[in-house]
């Protein structure tokens, strides 16, 4: 395996990718404007909408692809909300839109809930298939912490100014460096890496 498309439109995954698989020999694409439309994601897990997007893009362009899926999993609400961490609230057109509005319903669903029993995880797993559309390999990485009563912090985008951290700060007061360290994709590509060694 010599080159990767990464299938997503931010060139920041890329660049995080790249920089784990680089270190294998290979290379890491961006998807860029393939005019590939995009699969619909409507597994039950995060690896079931991995594969499907893995799948979808390898088989239309004829390359490996690594997919993701990720989201927030909370234990006091039995795991949501999973795979449908990205429109949870149901509303907004754009990022911009869509976090502040599922923050406030998270937070919503855990009033009252002890700080005890406020545990959750950002997960991610990870999905490479080739061009006839079978699964090389699989990855999950997690991000642990706990679902704080505000939102703190300015880096990050999604539920990271809501993940509380053992050390007392969300993931959105950590730097981008000290998140790749420790985050639920970097966890997922450190896993990776030795199926593909």
């Amino acid at each position: 395996m010599k080159s990767l498309v990464i299938a997503t439109s931010n060139p920041h995954k890329v660049e995080e990718i790249g920089a784990v698989l680089g270190q294998l020999g290979i290379e890491c694409l961006p998807l860029g404007d393939a005019g590939v439309p995009e699969p619909k994601e409507d597994g039950a897990t995060f690896e079931e909408n991995a594969r499907i997007k893995a799948r979808a893009y390898a088989k239309a362009l004829g390359r490996t692809v690594l997919a993701d899926d990720s989201g927030l999993e909370v234990d006091a609400l039995g795991g949501a909300p999973g795979v449908h961490s990205a429109y949870y609230a149901g509303v907004g057109a754009t990022r911009a839109e869509r976090d502040p509005a599922n923050n406030a319903r998270l937070l919503r669903e855990l009033a009252g809930v002890p700080d005890a029993q406020r545990t959750a995880r950002f997960v991610c797993v990870l999905c490479i298939a080739r061009p006839d559309g079978t699964i090389v390999a699989e990855s999950r990485g997690t991000f642990d912490g706990r679902i704080g009563h505000a939102p703190r912090g300015a880096n990050g985008f999604g539920y990271d100014p809501l993940l509380v951290l053992a050390d007392g700060r969300t993931s959105a007061e950590l730097s981008s460096d000290e998140k790749n360290a420790r985050s639920h994709r970097g966890n997922a590509l450190r896993a990776l890496v030795p199926k593909l060694a």
